[in-house]
């Protein structure tokens, strides 16, 4: 899936994002994975430029995000006017 199709599910706060086409958006809007050590499980953070971060949990079994996770990934991305 591309990135606009990404924004586009997180802009209508989908269900169906699943977390690897979240990172991959991140990555692409300079954000970067910042896990410390190597037992950071399945807490994940991403790091922009200025250091704001994002703080995620891989979601297991399933592969998509809750919902409480696309709306807090969508009000960082507004506040950074990223969206």
């Amino acid at each position: 899936m591309g990135h606009k199709q990404t924004i586009r599910k997180l802009k209508s706060r989908s269900n169906s994002i699943t977390f690897s086409e979240l990172a991959s958006l991140l990555e692409s809007l300079g954000f970067h994975q910042d896990n410390k050590g190597r037992t950071s499980g399945s807490r994940v953070k991403f790091l922009n430029k200025n250091g704001v971060p994002i703080y995620l949990h891989k979601p297991h079994p399933r592969k998509t995000l809750l919902a409480y996770q696309v709306k807090e990934v969508v009000e960082i991305l507004k506040e950074e006017n990223i969206l």
